[in-house]
Parts: structure tokens; sequence; C-alpha cells
């Protein structure tokens, strides 16, 4: 996975907020600078947490997609980046099931093929990247889905 080049350090990845916390304190709202991060790979996990953090993100993560969905229903982050291909529930099926009307999906997955693709998109997902990825295509991705 390329992270920017050789010598760049989480800091560097860093760009200026477009979004603040919701001003609520009910829990209830949705948390423009929060992302859930639902991949079985745990190194994968702290990469992307690594980049989106160094951005001003707040970041959760689950190892699985029940995990992910619980995680999803009770801190309605603004964002979710989701694996395909998991044990138990794949990414597919948790994207199915998310709340698309307060959380906007990235799938972020090896898997390039056009089927998986139109899949997670007809799933409700608005967003599909291939690993290896870029942090600075990780982080466009994102600020794009939090615009929308």
């Amino acid at each position: 996975m390329t992270l920017g080049g050789p010598g760049v350090s989480p800091g560097q990845w860093r760009r200026e907020p477009l979004g603040e916390a919701s001003s609520e304190s009910t829990g209830s709202a949705v948390e423009d600078r929060c992302v859930l991060v639902v991949d079985d790979d745990a190194v994968l996990r702290r990469v992307v947490r690594a980049v989106l953090e160094a951005d001003g993100f707040r970041v959760l993560e689950a190892h699985d997609g029940e995990q992910g969905l619980k995680l999803a229903a009770s801190e309605r982050p603004s964002v979710v980046i989701l694996d395909v291909m998991m044990p138990g529930l794949d990414g597919v099926e948790v994207c199915r099931r998310i709340d698309h009307q307060s959380t906007k999906v990235l799938m972020l997955t090896a898997i390039g093929d056009v089927t998986t693709e139109v899949a997670s998109l007809e799933a409700g997902a608005r967003g599909y990247l291939t690993k290896p990825f870029s942090s600075m295509e990780l982080l466009d991705r994102v600020e794009e889905l939090l615009k929308q």
C-alpha cells in the first residue's frame, strides 16, 4: 500500500479539516469528521487510522461486519470505510444494512472486478477504492463523501 512516498511521515498527510463535529450532545447526531473502518486486517486498520487521524478525523475500528454494524448504529459515523472480503458478514451485506441516510460508505478492497463494484454500489456504497491505494486518494475520497 502506498503511503505518499518514501520518507513521508503521518504529519505530512494533514490537510485543513472541512467540517466540524456536530454541536448536538445527544449522541444521535452524525459527527462530520468521524469515520468507521471495518476490516479484518488489523495492519490495514492501523494504517487507515493513522492517515485519517493525521488529517483531523476521529476514527473508530471494527474487525468484522457484525461489530461494524453495531458501531455504525451506536456511533453514527459520517463515513464507513468497508472491506468486501471478511469472515462472517461480507462487506456488501454490511453495506446493505447500514443506514445510508446518515452514513456514507466507501468500499476499500483488494477485489477490483466490475461485478463486486456494481454489487457494492447497488448495496448503497457511494465509492469504491481498490488496494493498494495512496493516502491522498483515500483522503480525497472521504472528503468527497463528506461533501455529498
